[in-house]
């Protein structure tokens, strides 16, 4: 079995200058960018998530209330909901191994909703090539991050946050998302692998 590297949502719509910013999103890509420069080797299967909304009803809004509603976002055909350009100078030629986009007309806040371009959900395409480990990053901790590290520890799968190398949109919403996925039976990491004690 394997160990898989899960890059979640590190797409310009979600960095500064997007239309619905985090904080430390472009730092968060090019420290990601970087982890793959020096590690990508070091995992079985890379595979990258992307919000990829067309017509999501209520989730977008134009009075959003931050909560259930937002601001329209990772709109199909958009330069901003490509991955970010320094993931993409990271994974080069041979890109991600495996792809997946969510959101088409839901809100889909985990990767594991969404599919690749043959149509397998997440978890298939990773059970499909012997995983079953993940470390996750990306972009939103508080949000899409979290929910896709549950829903890998829900599917039977070994998890790791990477800590450093997501960002939430507020401290106190990364708080409790690392605390949800450790109750849940994740683990906490930085990209040096080290696990953080009482972090």
């Amino acid at each position: 079995m394997g160990r898989a590297l899960l890059v979640v949502d590190v797409q310009p719509t979600f960095c500064e200058g997007g239309e619905l910013p985090v904080d430390g999103g472009n730092l968060v890509a090019e420290r990601i960018a970087g982890y793959l420069a020096e590690h990508r080797d070091d995992y079985a299967l890379v595979a990258t998530s992307q919000d990829w909304h067309s017509d999501p009803g209520t989730h977008f809004s134009d009075n959003p209330d931050y909560q259930h509603s937002w601001p329209r976002h990772g709109v199909v055909g958009t330069a901003n909901a490509e991955l970010h350009p320094s993931l993409v100078f990271a994974l080069g030629e041979r890109g991600p191994d495996v792809s997946v986009k969510k959101g088409l007309y839901s809100a889909a806040y985990s990767a594991f909703e969404g599919h690749d371009e043959q149509g397998r959900p997440l978890i298939e395409a990773l059970a499909a090539a012997g995983i079953d480990a993940v470390d996750v990053c990306g972009i939103a901790e508080s949000h899409c991050v979290r929910e896709t590290a549950l829903d890998a520890i829900g599917s039977g799968l070994s998890v790791r946050l990477l800590t450093d190398l997501t960002v939430p949109v507020t401290p106190a919403a990364g708080a409790e998302a690392r605390a949800a996925i450790e109750a849940a039976g994740g683990e906490l990491a930085s990209s040096g692998l080290v696990p953080l004690i009482g972090d």
